[in-house]
């Protein structure tokens, strides 16, 4: 039964999560700080969720610092998704295989 209550809970608080600001906010942010900081509230919880996983991922952190380099120097360069992924992967490899 206890697995019913903890099921039901976890809908309802992620229920409440998605409902409440259409509740509560029915008319634009017109505050600035409020509306950058929803803006970049996604930017910053990608980046939270990806850059451990960028360390723990590799054999070595030294591969995965030289892969992050080139993927964040590739994408300042604008240069596609699978071209940075594919570099950054290929830089993880090429400095694994040396070190």
């Amino acid at each position: 039964m206890n697995i019913y209550v903890y099921i039901l809970t976890m809908a309802l608080v992620t229920y409440l999560i998605r409902v409440l600001p259409l509740v509560l906010f029915r008319k634009k942010i017109q505050n600035r700080f409020v509306s950058s900081f929803l803006y970049y509230v996604p930017y910053s919880c990608l980046t939270a969720l990806t850059i451990p996983a960028i360390f723990y991922s590799t054999e070595s952190v030294i591969s995965a610092v030289a892969g992050l380099v080139v993927a964040v120097i590739l994408g300042m360069k604008d240069k596609g998704l699978p071209v940075v992924a594919a570099a950054a992967c290929i830089t993880v490899f090429i400095v694994e295989r040396f070190i």
